[in-house]
């Protein structure tokens, strides 16, 4: 890409570490877990897997009006408080700018899961005439930007990407490219996701994909620890705001750093695993690289994937070293913030953007929480347990989702 660059101006956060953007981050830098016991499901004991991490500090009244939200899926409450914070964050006024050259790609994996298995147990019940008329509005996974789209009045490309969890990290890089293409100035993106519920919970469950340490939750999620036994499912949103620079610029904006590149590739191997060879999540990596005119030895910091599943971590980092060169590989700080706050699936990689963000800006890399046995297979520097004050000019930050999707985001020092 040729194209005008793209500055990082805002960041919203909804998370069950915290749900404002600096406490959320101290609570990141110090290792805090946001894995709990389940407590919005009242039946939750009958489950194999009871633990979580859920919204629980969110002043939705803050964000929403009270009445606005009760007709909305949680996942649509948590994306757009999110972006209303980043908005307030960035400084922007929808007053002051031209909407039609703003725009918005703000995605789910799953979409209004709530609503949907709530109006499927009414009209179990109760037949088609308990069905409410909001069902199809609330669960697609598109609303979300149109509620955000409405609130702000912005005009400009409007849609969702759905990946599973890649779906935040690919809607962000999407967004960059509308901006570099001259599609847009100002670009909302990111992902929310609310899949802690009778569906998400049993179904990952099935799959046994999730952590069973029912007895430890703030240990459950232990990214490339040997004894990793699955991920944390967790709920939020991560929503950032991108612009052009000679935008940003021109209204005084405050830059947290330069949106500098993207890659996106796919497995073609398996619908829930990923490559054993690693090569498509690796060359998702090498392309960000390429297109933020960077080095493998530029990279300083990574937010890996780190689901905390056997074969995520072990691959994610035979991917890492394909990327960067075994050398390389071992210089370079890695962590996994899902250590703390779970796997929030599509909105993941809104969070980590975010992450990424605040890293470059404090020269900080967060630690991967609950590392405590090293496993052989996953051998690379994990910043394991407490917080790395270091430079950080470059990082990257991957996204892998169910179907072999791979994304991976490259910010830079501004």
């Amino acid at each position: 890409m040729n194209g005008r660059k793209v500055v990082v101006t805002g960041l919203g956060i909804v998370s069950p570490v915290a749900s404002e953007l600096e406490q959320f981050w101290e609570g990141i830098k110090n290792g805090k877990s946001g894995i709990a016991h389940v407590q919005g499901m009242d039946d939750i004991d009958q489950y194999a897997v009871q633990i979580a991490g859920e919204i629980r500090d969110l002043d939705v009244e803050r964000y929403i009006d009270a009445k606005d939200a009760r007709k909305m899926d949680p996942f649509s409450v948590f994306g757009l408080a999110a972006a209303v914070m980043a908005i307030e964050d960035s400084g922007l006024d929808p007053s002051n700018m031209d909407c039609e050259r703003a725009g918005i790609i703000a995605s789910s994996g799953i979409g209004g899961m709530q609503i949907m298995q709530e109006q499927c147990l009414r009209a179990y019940k109760g037949g088609p005439r308990r069905v409410s008329p909001q069902l199809i509005p609330q669960m697609i996974t598109n609303i979300l930007s149109g509620y955000i789209s409405i609130k702000y009045g912005f005009k400009g490309p409007n849609f969702c990407v759905t990946s599973a969890c890649a779906s935040g990290t690919h809607s962000i890089g999407e967004a960059m490219r509308i901006i570099q293409y001259g599609d847009a100035d100002v670009m909302v993106a990111g992902g929310s996701e609310a899949s802690v519920a009778m569906l998400g919970v049993a179904g990952f469950s099935a799959l046994r994909a999730t952590s069973r340490r029912n007895d430890d939750p703030e240990a459950a999620s232990r990214p490339f620890d040997k004894d990793r036994d699955g991920f944390v499912m967790s709920e939020g949103a991560g929503i950032i705001v991108l612009e052009s620079e000679e935008h940003a610029l021109a209204r005084g904006a405050r830059i947290y750093c330069e949106a500098a590149g993207y890659g996106r590739t796919g497995d073609a191997y398996h619908i829930t695993a990923p490559a054993e060879e690693a090569e498509q999540a690796a060359r998702g990596m090498k392309l960000a690289i390429q297109d933020a005119g960077l080095r493998p030895e530029d990279i300083d910091y990574i937010n890996a994937h780190g689901t905390s599943t056997p074969l995520n971590d072990k691959g994610e980092t035979l991917a890492i070293k394909k990327a960067l060169g075994d050398e390389l590989a071992y210089k370079v700080a890695v962590s996994s913030t899902k250590s703390m706050t779970g796997h929030m699936l599509g909105a993941a990689g809104g969070v980590e953007a975010a992450i990424m963000a605040l890293a470059i800006r404090d020269n900080v890399a967060p630690p991967t929480i609950n590392y405590t046995t090293p496993d052989p297979d996953c051998d690379l520097d994990y910043v394991p347990n407490i917080k790395r004050e270091m430079e950080i000019n470059v990082a990257l930050s991957n996204s892998l989702g169910f179907g072999g999707h791979n994304a991976t985001l490259c910010f830079k020092r501004y």
